[in-house]
C-alpha cells in the first residue's frame, strides 16, 4: 500500500464535498426538474403517518445517464 499523506487526504475531501455540494444543488432542483421522481416504476407508498419513496427507474436511469458521462469524459 502506499503512503496516506495529508495531500491525499486534502483531495479525498475536496472531491467528497464537491459530490455534497452536487447532492444538494440536485435536492434543491428537484421539484423543478419534470419527470423526476415521477416515472413509471418508481415506488411511492403512502400510510396514514408516513410515506415512502423510492425512484427505482430514475436511480437506473440516472445512473446510466452519468455512467456515459463519465466514460466518455475520463476516457484514455
Amino acid at each position: 500500500m502506499g503512503e496516506f499523506s495529508m495531500r491525499t487526504l486534502g483531495k479525498v475531501l475536496v472531491v467528497t464535498g464537491g459530490v455534497i455540494t452536487l447532492a444538494g444543488a440536485v435536492l434543491l432542483m428537484s421539484g423543478k426538474l419534470p419527470l423526476v421522481g415521477k416515472l413509471p416504476g418508481d415506488i411511492i407508498v403512502r400510510g396514514k403517518s408516513a410515506t415512502f419513496y423510492f425512484p427505482v427507474v430514475t436511480m437506473i436511469i440516472l445512473s446510466i445517464v452519468l455512467t456515459i458521462v463519465l466514460n466518455l469524459l475520463f476516457r484514455k
